[in-house]
């Protein structure tokens, strides 16, 4: 699968979307938003893929943010419908049922930073660069950052981040929780793909439930989360994967996971 703004590869279990406009340094105009849109719904609904890894065509950026020719352009009403698939992208992202890696190749801002912030985990280059500028065009967060920023890194940064429009280094967001790992730039491409393949070898229902139970449980009270950890542990054992993985275990052999 291909676009001409987007790139799909495969290695195994492993999908690889990349946004291909580095001479934009891969900027999100609405083509590109409905084009990523289309490559998470399909990678969703292939049960062959396990991983899916974000990352941005070039060695400048991830995703620099928002075309700016197209924001000067929206009326209110437009402006609307464009964050509104916006949200939509980053929810099917962060609900995919499998794990979404971004690997963080140079500048991710503004819509950047946010569709980093709705994957599973971020890798960063140790020359990345994060954050919301938006504050110095006059504009706020439209796909989720003033959301998620916080629950990463708490109110206190994230509006400080927010106000200000102030970029940081990769170094940086991984002492504030932004980011998991930073490594060098040189190092990327490899730590993420070894990162990803550790990931497709897990139980696949496993890990469903796992996203599931974070994301909606954090919005839950510590009760409610509770028995809804409760409900998903129970269905795992529905699976083949866990007479598997509990077999193995007591084999001392490694444990071959199908998803079912």
């Amino acid at each position: 699968m291909s676009d001409e703004r987007i790139l799909i590869s495969r290695e195994g279990a492993v999908a690889t979307v990349t946004v291909n406009r580095p001479k934009v340094l891969n900027a999100l105009d609405a083509e590109t938003v409905s084009a990523l849109a289309d490559a998470f719904s399909a990678l969703k609904a292939d049960a062959s893929v396990r991983v899916v890894v974000l990352t941005g065509a070039g060695d400048r950026a991830f995703i620099a943010g928002a075309d700016i020719r197209e924001l000067a352009r929206l009326t209110p009403s437009t402006a609307r419908g464009l964050a509104d698939r916006g949200h939509q992208l980053c929810n099917e992202m962060e609900q995919l049922g499998k794990p979404v890696i971004a690997s963080i190749n140079g500048f991710a801002l503004g819509g950047g930073c946010e569709l980093a912030m709705a994957c599973t985990l971020r890798l960063a280059a140790r020359s990345a660069k994060l954050g919301q500028p938006e504050i110095g065009l006059g504009l706020m967060p439209g796909y989720g950052g003033t959301q998620r920023l916080p629950r990463l890194v708490g109110r206190g940064r994230a509006l400080e981040l927010m106000l200000t429009g102030a970029s940081i280094d990769a170094t940086e967001a991984h002492r504030i929780g932004l980011v998991n790992r930073v490594v060098d730039d040189e190092a990327l491409a490899d730590e993420t793909t070894a990162l990803a393949a550790t990931l497709a070898e897990q139980a696949p229902v496993a890990v469903r439930l796992i996203l599931e139970a974070v994301y909606y449980g954090v919005d839950m009270s510590m009760a409610e989360a509770s028995r809804f950890e409760c409900s998903t542990f129970s269905l795992a054992f529905d699976t083949e994967d866990v007479r598997e993985g509990t077999i193995a275990f007591l084999e001392k052999r490694a444990p071959q996971f199908t998803g079912h």
